[in-house]
């Protein structure tokens, strides 16, 4: 899959931008603040019908404007596809494929896979679990319906129970039938992701190495409270819980508390650690992703590579350009401060490349 083409208004600091992109290295150049991620959050909106950077809908119009679209076109299975995406305020978020509405924005998710890699990932190892989660079920939603059908009943039945637990409900049966209902989904939920760490480990492992060019052995392992106890049920758990629950007014226990384990050489990563230590662990987890939803979705994500060469030394550099220059990634779009960088990566990419300098805004395609 790749896309060939996006034209983008009033998107964030972008007024107007009309790009035709290489199949295999897109560089942007230019100082922070810029706009160049903002082009890639453009871009990650069609493949997830949201922004990466958590404003809402409404914020990632320009200031001053009415109203913001974006619209890609993609080869996408050998076939043409058009994307589009309008904001506007007052009216719901309109969002179509081919040119027809979608009844449900979840329907999309996975359709156009994409892998994001920035700064932000230092917080899946010193930020909180909800990180964490949301990696897993980002990369589980996109290549598995089912999963992602699960995690939707079990949120729904989440915000039901923590409803009767705020009410101070004390009708029993209604706590069963809602609690039925979510151990139902979590056990498809918690055997997806059990599945999905045992094989994002195996392909982590080979990546953090040859980053690093280090022995060191690096590792994931799901945390949850139905793996911690075994033979009891989630519902048995709930019941457990439930006093408790009623004390705080939210659910404690079930896969919306699940965490992964992060370690290296047996240690806590966000530990014992260094930084450069740290940022090669999550690339790596990142490029991991990127090789089991190709396999999973047999095509190739858009892979989007934002600003990642920062705390790393000369050696760990020069290994990413070379893997991210090889042919097990198809498309990628990459940002940088630094040409160095980003002509190290042009000059592995066979000539397949096209390059913009980037200033308030504006794309100004370059040959760097």
């Amino acid at each position: 899959m790749q896309l060939d083409s996006l034209a983008i208004t009033n998107f964030k600091n972008i007024a107007e931008a009309r790009l035709e992109f290489s199949g295999k290295i897109n560089c942007l150049l230019g100082n922070n603040g810029m706009g160049k991620s903002n082009l890639l959050d453009a871009i990650y909106c069609l493949s997830f019908t949201k922004s990466f950077s958590g404003l809402t809908d409404l914020q990632l119009i320009r200031r001053g404007e009415a109203f913001a679209t974006l619209r890609g076109l993609y080869t996408r299975r050998g076939a043409d596809e058009e994307l589009t995406m309008g904001l506007q305020p007052g009216r719901r978020k309109s969002f179509r494929r081919k040119g027809k509405e979608y009844d449900r924005l979840s329907a999309h998710i996975g359709a156009f896979p994409l892998v994001l890699v920035s700064p932000a990932d230092g917080e899946l190892i010193t930020g909180t679990s909800d990180g964490r989660r949301r990696l897993m079920d980002q990369v589980i939603a996109q290549t598995d319906p089912v999963y992602l059908d699960a995690l939707i009943r079990y949120g729904h039945a989440l915000q039901q129970r923590n409803r009767l637990l705020r009410d101070r409900c004390v009708d029993h049966s209604l706590y069963q039938a809602v609690e039925i209902s979510m151990e139902a989904a979590a056990a498809v939920i918690t055997r997806r992701r059990t599945q999905w760490v045992e094989r994002l480990t195996a392909i982590f492992t080979p990546h953090y190495r040859a980053i690093a060019h280090a022995p060191e052995v690096p590792a994931v392992a799901l945390r949850s409270h139905t793996a911690e106890a075994p033979g009891a049920t989630l519902a048995q758990l709930l019941d457990a819980a439930r006093r408790h629950d009623e004390a705080v007014g939210h659910t404690t226990v079930g896969p919306h508390r699940d965490d992964l384990t992060l370690t290296l050489d047996g240690m806590d990563v966000r530990r014992t650690a260094s930084q450069g230590q740290q940022k090669t662990y999550v690339i790596a987890l990142r490029l991991a992703q990127y090789e089991f939803m190709a396999k999973a979705a047999g095509m190739k994500p858009l892979l989007l590579l934002d600003d990642i060469f920062d705390k790393l030394d000369a050696r760990r550099v020069e290994s990413l350009v070379e893997i991210v220059s090889s042919d097990l990634f198809g498309q990628i779009f990459i940002t940088d401060t630094n040409r160095s960088h980003l002509d190290s990566i042009m000059e592995r990419s066979g000539g397949d490349h096209r390059s913009w300098l980037v200033t308030d805004g504006t794309f100004t395609e370059s040959t760097l």
